[in-house]
């Protein structure tokens, strides 16, 4: 008797099914039958063979580490291969027209270019679909910008590139998620460098999927994460092995070389290169804070703020749609040096759920959590502020506010309108280098040694991730809004009132604002 074939996995039959049917259309390997880097095996091994069951799985690298490659290969084996489902609907989703097209004409000629498979795919390039004929299973290339309807549900959904969305919500990916919904048993594959800034979707979904030590925390979250360190050399080859695993195989070395010598000698050039090949978390722009300093400041503060020490406080003044921010100060009884934070954060209440679409981040849930308050109405209601600012501040050790001037005048006559409330003694604080930057220096010495404690505020949290500077010729910083990626309104906030407890006090507050108006009578 001969052997008995030994049974495969889900995971091993993916694979054969690739490197048996599946031909390379472009590049130097052109009509070579298709072969996993160990990289691709281990990921596909761990999708299919999870003994909990993959949901979702997210492979994270280098640009020009076979990432089309592999996603037209994973959509021939649920097109025609072994994890083809009678009936079923296939989806990848990308940001362009382009993109999604690429994966298409990919897919479409790697079956047509396939001896095996080249009957039993059919193709129609004007609406980009493939249908496995064996099973009628029919794929779907859809792209963000095309305002593409995302009927039926797909078994399987494969996003493309989600590291280019920017903030951490997309109508387009909700789309093609909640699609999945009729399925007990659906699987969405997100393959793409990792996003610029900490607040992104792809980011986030990083930072649920995977612990600070880089083990997995939901079992049926499948993450691979392929990333240089932090703080490594531009030049260190070891770096660019970390994030591009396909190196040396079909990933060229020498373009990495290249693009490393450019990113030495051009400045501007290297935050490029450390976020798409080194595919490192890094923004184009100028961070003030950095993800990990951030954290290392986030133990929550005292719960109440202590009455008897002296307490100082920015105010940052919203546009009418925008957010305003009150952000209170105080050094710690038992922990002498260290600044507790208070945040506080007002936006209107109607057309809440269309700014949360706007600035893609969210404000429903920061409300429903109590981090964010709401005013009444379509615009920023200022005595609804000064109100609820005289609530907070009321037997509090108050020395004083120190403000933006921009709208001030509004906001002083919303404060001069209450009645029976305590004095809020308000100081102007200029914007510029010559206030800004002696507040940003202290600020950041005691972010650098772990002498603040803002609790996480999520919202305070966005402003930080967000927060960009610019300099002067000599040196000077200043927190500049025009750069910023998001809303920074808490962080100019924190920095005023910062600046207040170091210089204490900046000016005399405005007699109207400390004993009231005088009337003479004639």
């Amino acid at each position: 008797m001969g052997k008995v074939p030994k049974i495969r996995t889900r995971g091993e039959r993916v694979c054969a099914f690739i490197e048996a049917h599946c031909i390379v259309p472009e590049g130097k390997l052109v009509g070579h039958r298709m072969k996993l880097a160990p990289f691709q095996v281990r990921f596909i091994l761990e999708v299919y063979d999870n003994p909990a069951g993959t949901r979702r799985a997210y492979l994270s690298i280098g640009r020009k580490n076979a990432k089309t490659a592999l996603i037209a290969a994973l959509l021939l084996a649920h097109l025609v291969g072994p994890e083809a489902r009678l009936n079923s609907e296939l989806a990848s989703g990308a940001r362009s027209k382009k993109q999604a097209a690429q994966v298409f004409r990919y897919a479409s000629k790697m079956a047509s270019m396939s001896p095996t498979l080249c009957d039993l795919v059919k193709a129609t390039p004007s609406q980009k679909i493939l249908v496995g004929l064996p099973r009628n299973v029919t794929y779907n290339a859809l792209a963000a910008e095309a305002s593409t309807e995302i009927g039926g549900s797909p078994v399987l959904a494969i996003i493309d590139e989600i590291g280019q969305i920017k903030g951490p919500l997309d109508d387009f990916v909700d789309a093609m998620e909640t699609s999945q919904g009729a399925h007990d048993d659906p699987l969405l594959i997100a393959i793409s460098t990792q996003a610029r800034n900490d607040t992104d979707m792809f980011s986030l979904w990083l930072d649920d999927a995977l612990d600070e030590d880089g083990n997995q925390k939901d079992p049926r979250i499948v993450c691979h994460l392929y990333t240089a360190p932090d703080g490594c050399e531009l030049d260190d080859p070891a770096a660019w092995e970390a994030a591009n695993p396909a190196i040396d195989l079909f990933r060229s070395r020498q373009d990495v070389i290249d693009q490393a010598k450019l990113a030495l000698r051009m400045p501007s050039k290297e935050n490029t290169f450390r976020n798409l090949t080194l595919n490192q978390r890094v923004s184009t722009a100028s961070p003030y804070v950095s993800k990990i300093v951030w954290k290392e400041n986030g133990r929550a503060p005292p719960l109440m703020i202590d009455p008897d020490r002296d307490v100082f406080g920015g105010l940052d003044l919203s546009a009418r749609f925008d957010l305003t921010a009150l952000v209170l100060i105080q050094e710690l009884a038992d922990l002498p040096g260290v600044w507790g934070v208070w945040a506080f954060f007002w936006t209107p209440l109607e057309a809440l759920a269309e700014r949360a679409r706007r600035d893609k981040v969210g404000y429903e849930q920061w409300v429903a959590d109590g981090f964010l308050r709401t005013t009444p109405g379509k615009s920023v209601d200022y005595d609804h502020v000064a109100e609820e600012i005289a609530e907070i501040v009321e037997g509090l050790k108050l020395v004083h506010i120190a403000y933006d001037r921009w709208r001030m005048d509004v906001m002083i006559k919303a404060i001069d309108r209450l009645e029976g409330g305590p004095v809020i003694p308000l100081v102007p604080f200029g914007q510029g280098f010559k206030d800004m930057a002696p507040a940003l220096d202290d600020l950041e010495a005691d972010l650098l040694n772990a002498r603040i404690a803002h609790g996480m505020n999520p919202v305070m949290t966005m402003c930080a991730a967000g927060a960009v500077v610019t300099m002067n010729t000599t040196g000077d910083r200043k927190l500049d809004k025009s750069k910023a990626s998001g809303r920074i309104d808490g962080m100019v906030a924190l920095a005023m009132a910062r600046g207040a407890a170091t210089k204490a006090p900046l000016e005399e507050p405005s007699v109207y604002l400390t004993r009231g108006v005088l009337s003479v009578e004639v």
